[in-house]
């Protein structure tokens, strides 16, 4: 072997050698963000995405993931300091800070549901539904069960609570209920929902167009990450980059297909009908950029406590300063 190729040889391993090292100081010096989340929830798809396509690492911190059994064990991990991060609705951090807690809301998103009948059920619209069962997800202080409770009141003159009988559930049996003939409408969280149009279910009316004829905007964000308000004043790169790697995400899943095809495995779709729902639905539930508007985010929660008072709200019976992230964080 002559020298020059022995010499070429070490300059590359040096090269190499130096490439790494310089990767591995610089993910040292990158805080970790533990991020608490349900652990088959579709924020799982966004935050694939950020560790995958290393957005993480572009803004500034490295995401660490830890997959919890429900939202009220991501939120215990969260109060005892053992997550950064945790995805939640801005109405629990109102309630949290309403009571002292000092917790910041980013948007993640809006996406919301309605109320779905089979394609072929004789139900028109909610007063067809008096004398019947309803399937309900996330229990009777469900943010789109009291929407929609709202508007058969003000449209209809009807109070679903007391003219209909609500059976609650897990999503998956909401789900099965409603395929299943169990029930003669359900409210399922979004993905599910999606998985209902797919198996040939239709929605009667969706959350969003209740929403608006009740005034609020639907695209006021009801879900986002929450972090401490500590880390907000201390560390405001960090919440930045988380901000900034779920936007860059975002960006991604909303035009790339291929991206979607890679998370395929993981979202739990039957068939293409329903991984073809579950993509339109992430997309459309992605916010705008920008800040929240505070004012018909007041108004949601106006109405929220006049529907689920302190039982759902606390001590929040009007929008507390501080819930949303300022722009730029």
């Amino acid at each position: 072997m002559s020298l020059f190729v022995r010499w070429a040889g070490a300059a590359v391993a040096l090269l190499v050698a130096t490439s790494v090292g310089a990767r591995e100081a610089d993910a040292q010096d990158r805080p970790v963000l533990r991020a608490a989340v349900l652990q088959y929830g579709t924020v799982n798809w966004e935050l694939d995405t950020i560790e995958h396509y290393g957005l993480d690492a572009e803004h500034g911190f490295d995401l660490e993931v830890q997959g919890v059994a429900g939202s009220a064990a991501a939120q215990v991990a969260f109060q005892a300091g053992e997550a950064d991060v945790i995805v939640s609705d801005w109405l629990w951090v109102a309630r949290q800070r309403a009571a002292g807690a000092d917790y910041v809301f980013i948007p993640y998103s809006r996406a919301v549901g309605g109320i779905m009948v089979p394609a072929d059920s004789d139900v028109t619209t909610l007063p067809d539904l008096a004398g019947e069962k309803i399937g309900i997800a996330g229990g009777p202080l469900d943010k789109s069960w009291l929407i929609l409770r709202a508007y058969a009141a003000r449209n209809h003159d009807m109070d679903l609570l007391a003219e209909t009988e609500q059976v609650f559930g897990a999503p998956p049996l909401i789900f099965g209920a409603a395929r299943g003939g169990e029930v003669a409408a359900a409210i399922n969280f979004w993905h599910f929902g999606a998985k209902m149009e797919a198996a040939g279910m239709r929605t009667l009316l969706s959350v969003e167009e209740a929403a608006t004829d009740l005034g609020l905007d639907p695209d006021t964000p009801l879900l986002g990450y929450v972090v401490e308000g500590d880390m907000l004043r201390d560390d405001p790169d960090l919440v930045n980059g988380l901000a900034a790697a779920s936007r860059a995400a975002k960006d991604l899943l909303a035009t790339d297909d291929a991206a979607w095809q890679r998370l395929r495995p993981r979202m739990n779709a039957a068939d293409d009908a329903e991984y073809d729902a579950l993509v339109a639905g992430f997309r459309a539930g992605i916010p705008a950029p920008g800040p929240v508007d505070e004012a018909a985010a007041a108004r949601m929660l106006d109405l929220m406590y006049e529907l689920g008072g302190a039982e759902l709200l606390g001590e929040a019976s009007s929008l507390p300063d501080g819930v949303f992230a300022p722009t730029g964080s």
